[in-house]
């Protein structure tokens, strides 16, 4: 599979007097969070909530911050998020994904509303009945 880009859009859940930032971020599925420049953490003035240990594509590990209460939207689908400041772009990862019910079409090379669920996210709950 290639590299997939998507238009998103991200802001300060907690700030609305911000301004949005329109970002192009790489797809990878293999990852499980978003991941912002610290560029866009601070465009954002988001909130440190901890250190993080992640572990990057090259197998090292380093600690980063954790900034929480990103709005994150795409497809007129949105969910709020925290993120790993790290990196040089902004990198959607698997969580986000799955909260907006997104799915990736490999063959063309796309991020796409999930068709089984086109007009609303879906989402499974399960747990124990009462």
């Amino acid at each position: 599979m290639g590299i997939i880009r998507q238009a998103i859009r991200l802001s300060n859940f907690s700030r609305p007097d911000l301004d949005d930032i329109d970002a192009l971020a790489l797809v990878d599925s293999g990852a499980l969070e978003l991941c912002i420049p610290q560029h866009v953490a601070n465009q954002l003035r988001l909130p440190v909530l901890a250190d993080r240990e992640v572990t990057i594509a090259d197998g090292s590990r380093q600690i980063v911050p954790y900034v929480g209460g990103i709005r994150v939207e795409v497809f007129g689908r949105a969910t709020v998020v925290s993120a790993n400041v790290l990196g040089n772009e902004v990198l959607l990862g698997a969580i986000p994904m799955e909260a907006m019910d997104l799915v990736i079409h490999p063959a063309r090379l796309q991020v796409m509303p999930n068709p089984d669920s086109p007009n609303i996210p879906g989402s499974i709950s399960m747990g124990v009945r009462p």
